[in-house]
């Protein structure tokens, strides 16, 4: 997770205003952009943490539900948090990756990323390789409705070819440190 955060992070730009959403691989994107001059959104109790004392960042903490077991804000009121503000860029995790497409295991958290992707001019997911092929509760959108997909590699295992069709950018994080790129 730590190689998909450092590639991540450096697909964002200094100036950049990032929504961040909640879980263990947005924290690690996080980790990487702490100091960069960005300004981050984040429904995330505690990557808001990583940037309440920065002065570097600036920090907007979305506010409604929070779901005790991850800390994140999610439900009607975020939304509508949500939908006043644009951003350059919105990096969501997600339980699943089917060829069918992304998921998530809370129906709120989904209804809630997807007002996230609504408010960014480009969305990229982050996801280790033990969610490919795997389904969750909730049907968050078609692998074509992202811009870009940042996983690590999975070796002595091909990339299903659904993936290589599905439109998303995609970028192979190594756990050597190497970060290789390519377009699905």
């Amino acid at each position: 997770k730590a190689a998909i955060g450092r590639l991540a992070a450096s697909l964002i730009r200094d100036g950049d205003t990032v929504l961040l959403d909640g879980g263990t691989t947005t924290l690690e994107v996080a980790r990487h952009l702490v100091g960069r001059p960005v300004q981050i959104v984040t429904n995330s109790l505690p990557i808001a943490q990583l940037f309440a004392t920065s002065q570097s960042n600036e920090l907007v903490i979305l506010g409604g539900f929070v779901y005790p077991r991850t800390g994140v804000a999610m439900g009607p009121l975020t939304i509508r948090m949500i939908e006043d503000l644009h951003v350059r860029v919105t990096v969501l995790s997600v339980g699943g990756i089917t060829e069918q497409g992304l998921f998530n295991s809370n129906l709120l958290l989904v209804e809630t990323e997807r007002a996230m992707m609504r408010s960014a001019d480009e969305v990229v997911v982050v996801a280790d390789r033990t969610k490919l092929g795997r389904p969750a509760l909730a049907w968050l959108c078609a692998l074509g409705d992202v811009d870009a997909l940042v996983m690590d590699e999975s070796p002595g295992l091909a990339r299903p070819d659904w993936l290589e069709r599905s439109g998303a950018r995609l970028h192979v994080a190594s756990h050597e440190g190497k970060i290789a790129g390519g377009a699905a």
